[in-house]
């Protein structure tokens, strides 16, 4: 199977990239597969369109940077960051709870309503 890259024209305007496509995975380094669904750019392009690639990958895009055909680099949105640490802290509010006696619906009610009298 080969793979196909779509190049970007030095005199494009900005606002008008055109995706990547591969029709197979590649790998990063980290050696874990890279999904087919994301895009690929190469570093040279990638400095030229950096503020339209940051605007892509605000909206929800990940970006593979390569360098003669190898990923070097990859952008994702900082909403993957954040889903991390919302998960550590669900986590770690699991683990309170585990440790933690049993506090009923009615003990909650009455420490709530104990600073309203």
């Amino acid at each position: 199977m080969a793979s196909r890259l779509v190049r970007f024209p030095s005199s494009l305007r900005a606002g008008h990239l055109p995706p990547a496509v591969s029709t197979r995975a590649t790998i990063d380094w980290l050696k874990q597969p890279v999904e087919n669904n994301m895009r690929t750019i190469q570093a040279s392009e990638a400095k030229t369109h950096l503020p339209q690639l940051l605007d892509d990958v605000e909206r929800g895009a990940t970006l593979i940077i390569t360098r003669h055909g190898r990923p070097i680099a990859r952008l994702v949105p900082e909403s993957d960051a954040s889903q991390a640490k919302v998960s550590q802290a669900i986590a770690r509010i699991q683990a309170r709870r585990r440790r933690n006696p049993h506090v009923s619906v009615e003990e909650i009610l009455s420490l709530r309503d104990e600073g309203r009298r």
